[in-house]
C-alpha cells in the first residue's frame, strides 16, 4: 500500500450515523480513529504486507516515480511468491486471515 494512501470500507460520516446516530465532528473524528484508515495503521494490524514509499509531495505529485516504485515492490513480492507451492501459499494466506481481527488484552 502507499505510504500515503487511506483505506475503508465506509466513510467516517457513516460510520458514525450508523454506530452513534451522530454526524457530528466529535463522531466523526472518533469513527475515522475506529476504523483506522491509514496505511500505516493497517501496516500495523498486519492487513497490509508493505508500505511503499511515495515521492515527495505524495503520488500524485510524480505518477512516474510512483508507478516505478510500485513496479519494483510488485515484482520483488511476486518473485518470492512465486517461489512457493500452492500448499504454502494457501497456508499462508490463512494464517494471515486467521490473525486480523485478534487482539491480546494487556
Amino acid at each position: 500500500m502507499l505510504e500515503y494512501a487511506f483505506y475503508s470500507v465506509i466513510s467516517p460520516e457513516g460510520c458514525a450515523a450508523i454506530l452513534w446516530k451522530d454526524q457530528g465532528p466529535t463522531a466523526v473524528e472518533q469513527a475515522a480513529e475506529n476504523l483506522g484508515l491509514r496505511a500505516q495503521k493497517l501496516f500495523e494490524l498486519g492487513i497490509v504486507d508493505k508500505l511503499i514509499p511515495e515521492p515527495p509531495g505524495g503520488a500524485h505529485i510524480d505518477y512516474e516515480t510512483t508507478f516505478k516504485n510500485v513496479d519494483k515492490h510488485l515484482s520483488q513480492t511476486l518473485k518470492k511468491l512465486q517461489q512457493l507451492s500452492t500448499e504454502e501459499l494457501l497456508a499462508e494466506r490463512y494464517r494471515k486471515i486467521r490473525r486480523q481481527g485478534v487482539f491480546e488484552i494487556k
